[in-house]
C-alpha cells in the first residue's frame, strides 16, 4: 500500500503543470491523482457493453451499472460540499440512471462538475463544509472523493479481470 501511495505521489507530481505546482502543489497532485484514476473508471464504463452493465459478481455487491451510478452520484454530492452547494442524495444517480448511455453521461457530468470543485483557490480549502452530517473542509472533501473513487476503481478492476478484461490501468 505504502508503495501505492508513493506511485501516486511521484506519478502526480510529474503530471501536473508547473504553474498548477508553483500556485498549491498539494492541491496539484491531490488533483492530478483524482484525475487519473476517475480517466481510469470513464474509460471503463465505455468499454464495457450493455449487458455487462448488469454484471454482479457476487448477489451481495452492487452491479457494474450500480457502481458506475454510485461514483458519479457520491461525486455529485462530495463535490457540490467541496463547493458549498446544495448536496444531492448520494445514491440519486444510481437510482435514477439505469441505461449505458445514462450512467457514461451521468458520470461524465459529475467528473465536469467535480473539476470546478478541485479548481477552488488554496485560500477556501480550509473553510469549514458539512459533509455526511459532520465538519470537514473543503480540501477533506476533495481528499475524500479522489481516496472514494480510487477504492471503486479498485471494485472495477475486479470485475473487469473476472470478465477476462485488461482494466486500463493495467495497459500503460
Amino acid at each position: 500500500m505504502k508503495r501505492i501511495l508513493i506511485a501516486f505521489a511521484c506519478s502526480a507530481a510529474l503530471s501536473s503543470p508547473a504553474s498548477a505546482q508553483a500556485a498549491d502543489p498539494a492541491l496539484a497532485a491531490l488533483r492530478a491523482n483524482w484525475q487519473g484514476v476517475i480517466d481510469n473508471i470513464q474509460k471503463s464504463a465505455e468499454e464495457l457493453s450493455e449487458g455487462d452493465y448488469a454484471y454482479r459478481p457476487v448477489a451481495t455487491v452492487r452491479t457494474f451499472g450500480e457502481l458506475i451510478g454510485h461514483v458519479a452520484g457520491s461525486q455529485n454530492m462530495i463535490c457540490a460540499a467541496a463547493l458549498g452547494e446544495p448536496q444531492p442524495a448520494e445514491d440519486a444517480v444510481e437510482k435514477a440512471a439505469k441505461t449505458k448511455a445514462a450512467l457514461v453521461q451521468a458520470l461524465r457530468a459529475s467528473t465536469e462538475y467535480c473539476a470546478k470543485a478541485y479548481a477552488l483557490p488554496a485560500a477556501k480549502h480550509g473553510e469549514p463544509v458539512q459533509l455526511f452530517g459532520g465538519p470537514s473542509t473543503r480540501i477533506g472533501a476533495l481528499t475524500l472523493n479522489a481516496v472514494h473513487d480510487g477504492e471503486h476503481y479498485g471494485n472495477i478492476i475486479t470485475y473487469m479481470r473476472m470478465k477476462g478484461m485488461v482494466p486500463p490501468s493495467s495497459r500503460r
